[in-house]
């Protein structure tokens, strides 16, 4: 495979990385691209996932001579595209092809070409690209596209962003003279063909390329810590000249830990999605250096970007999926050294948790990515995008067009017709007899700079721009958080700093820095935050491992008995799997417990419905179990198994009337959707009524017998 490369492309790859052969993922993906199909390449961390897409692209496009751009590669983020677009110059420019990147944070300059200087390789973002199609000189300059690679696929598949790819690769099917080879790159999934058939456009065949991470050795310590301040000297002791990123829950968990072991962890860094750019690529270049470097992160160093070797990877608290996990211990044990991930817990039940996380990565258990399945949202923004720029068409004619975009083919006419017809009747729409355009309330709530806010599905306004007074951006806040009275001093990048002024109608706040010496006085907070809600994939885990008595990895002395400690919590009887009902004395006193172990998505639906059919009841739930008080005395635990039974006969209108409706307001374009359509897009995708009614109608119910007198059990949150 080697020889056959192209000659320029094969002196690449001798002098740049010493290579004289391909790595088996690259052989594979090199074939699959080769014959024409759809790929998606699943490889572990630092698998050479990147350039088993680049090198068969480059080869093409180097032998076949195309003009104008040849191949774009897609990512979900601006921070990825600069990180990759040095990996990829590397290759084009010594070959002499031509490449260029294009998102929000570029120059508007530096964004475009004239008509015959079209870039082969454009590196661009989901919502940059909507804005490139709207400009016809640089979208012309896809005639010729014959590649499309989407790195980080999975982060796109769940979300109402993958649905807007979606769109966008029919787009680009319409306007390229041939459909475009799509090439996905992701991390380990629990459903690879399904993914890839979500990604491809059903124009080639499709050829899954996964190759497995080698059986190497991996290192674990786990390290009980009550006491916060404790747990910051356990911190330090174990990233100790070592090149460390240490993984936590949320950004507020982030700046927390930052400010606590500010001084007393050297070449401390911060990494999170609110921190500004400058600041992150700060933490990235750390890294690059000879001493050791410390960064606490978020999910935002799950993904591709580069930072070298590491020592160690500290996971603060257990991981909410099995595939963060797989993506933040890949990050450790590179260059053939073994992986070693500590796991800095607060008490036992993270513990066996995190054994639970590491059993399922063991037996290749990971979660499956389930696609929106009513897109409501992204329909109605592009109905106003197809109005905006085609002119005066007719409902008949939006109705085709739009359900000709493989996301909305589920959609009736009448389906769609109905939502024009009440965005017409709601202001957002004129009609002038059969022919539509943009009303005054399209205007009033998405006009600003000539409708910039259509070109993205992400919700805006939920956050301020953070900036010092000489114009410095230092990152961003909740504009919760920004308006309140008084914020007090708080962390931000690390650094504390108080609120001089907010703007509201700029979406800016100025700050600066606090009082010098002072920590935070303020939690800073972000709409996103809060606590860890497990997979099913985890809970299902934690299930069996109750269920056994214990786990099968091999912890010393000290674990073990902090593990049957936590085994201890449970009820005996549960099983490995199904839902358990049982009485218990609670601190309200007696109440049912539901043992379902399929995390807290599902155990809100199943929360809600018993408290609809029950009555006069309360329930709280957590990831693992729904705690319903005040359901009576006599055979309590029967008339809640006996409701949890009778959940897959309810009527589609029943169980839409026990579960209440959510702020349109959460959702871009929801305010201007009809109820109906609201309820069916919160039902199926917002509650995932579809994935819990099939769990439900599986689950065998079994009811347990009465807790022990004076045995009282956890509260779960609320």
């Amino acid at each position: 495979m080697f020889p056959s490369l192209h000659e320029s492309l094969r002196a690449v790859l001798a002098e740049r990385l010493g290579w004289c052969e391909l790595r088996e993922v690259q052989e594979q993906a090199y074939m699959a691209i080769h014959e024409g199909s759809d790929v998606l390449v699943i490889a572990p961390t630092a698998g050479g996932k990147s350039e088993a897409a680049l090198i068969p692209v480059l080869d093409d496009i180097l032998k076949s001579g195309t003009k104008g751009v040849a191949c774009l590669y897609l990512s979900p983020l601006k921070a990825l595209i600069n990180d990759q677009e040095e990996r990829i110059t590397a290759f084009c420019r010594p070959t002499g092809l031509s490449l260029a990147k294009w998102h929000g944070d570029v120059p508007k300059g530096d964004r475009g070409w004239n008509a015959d200087e079209a870039p082969q390789f454009l590196l661009i973002t989901p919502e940059s690209l909507e804005v490139l199609l709207h400009e016809k000189g640089p979208a012309a300059a896809l005639a010729n596209l014959r590649y499309v690679i989407v790195d980080e696929l999975h982060v796109f598949v769940e979300s109402e962003r993958g649905v807007h790819l979606r769109i966008l690769l029919d787009r680009l099917d319409r306007i390229a003279r041939v459909p475009a080879q799509r090439i996905g790159l992701s991390a380990t999934v629990g459903n690879p063909d399904e993914v890839l058939a979500w990604l491809s456009g059903g124009h080639h065949t499709r050829r899954l390329v996964t190759v497995p991470a080698p059986v190497t050795a991996k290192k674990f310590r786990f390290v009980i810590e009550p006491d916060p301040a404790r747990r910051i000297d356990t911190l330090a002791a174990l990233v100790a000249g070592k090149k460390a990123l240490v993984f936590v829950n949320s950004r507020s968990a982030a700046e927390t830990i930052v400010q606590e072991a500010a001084g007393r962890i050297k070449n401390l860094h911060i990494h999170h999605s609110s921190v500004a750019p400058a600041k992150k690529k700060e933490a990235e270049e750390a890294f690059h250096g000879g001493e050791g470097a410390c960064i606490c992160c978020t999910s935002t160093l799950e993904l591709g970007i580069d930072i070298g070797d590491l020592d160690i990877v500290v996971q603060v608290g257990p991981p909410d999926s099995v595939s963060s996990f797989l993506q933040r211990m890949g990050r450790s044990g590179r260059r053939g050294q073994a992986a070693f991930v500590a796991c800095l817990l607060s008490d036992p039940g993270e513990l066996l948790t995190s054994c639970a996380v590491i059993e399922c990565a063991m037996e290749k258990r990971v979660e499956a990515l389930v696609p929106p399945e009513k897109p409501c949202n992204v329909l109605v923004q592009q109905i106003f995008l197809h109005v905006l720029y085609a002119s005066r068409l007719g409902r008949s004619t939006i109705a085709r067009d739009l359900r000709m975009f493989s996301p909305f083919t589920r959609f009736s006419v009448e389906d769609v017709d109905r939502i024009l017809g009440h965005l017409v009747s709601a202001g957002y729409l004129v009609a002038d007899g059969e022919m539509l355009m943009l009303g005054r309330e399209a205007e009033r709530v998405f006009g600003r700079s000539n409708y910039r806010e259509l070109y993205s599905v992400i919700l805006g306004g939920g956050e301020y721009r953070a900036v010092t007074p000489d114009g410095e951006v230092v990152g961003s806040l909740d504009a919760r958080f920004a308006n309140l009275p008084d914020p007090g001093d708080f962390s931000l990048g690390g650094a504390t700093w108080s609120v001089v002024k907010c703007d509201e109608g700029h979406d800016l706040v100025v700050i600066v820095p606090g009082e010098t010496g002072k920590r935070s006085t303020s939690r800073v907070f972000w709409k996103a935050g809060g606590e860890v809600s497990l997979s099913p994939v985890i809970c299902g885990a934690v299930q069996r491992i109750v269920a056994r008595g214990g786990t099968v990895l091999p912890l010393d002395a000290g674990m073990t008995e902090a593990l049957c400690e936590a085994l201890r919590t449970w009820p005996s009887g549960i099983g490995g799997q199904g839902i358990f009902v049982r009485e218990e004395r609670g601190n309200s006193g007696r109440e049912v417990v539901i043992y379902s172990f399929n995390g807290s998505r599902f155990n809100r639906v199943l929360a809600r419905l018993t408290k609809g059919m029950l009555g006069q009841v309360q329930v709280r739930y957590d990831d693992e179990r729904v705690r319903i008080i005040r359901v009576g005395k006599t055979g309590a635990a029967e008339r809640v198994a006996g409701a949890i039974r009778e959940i897959p006969h309810l009527t589609p209108d029943e169980i839409a009337g026990y579960l209440p409706l959510p702020s349109p307001e959460s959702w871009k374009f929801g305010g201007a959707l009809p109820r109906p359509a609201f309820r069916n897009m919160v039902l199926a995708d917002y509650y995932h009524i579809g994935v819990f009614m099939q769990i439900i109608a599986q689950e065998p119910v079994t009811v347990m017998p009465d807790a022990e007198p004076g045995s009282v059990s956890t509260d779960p949150k609320v």
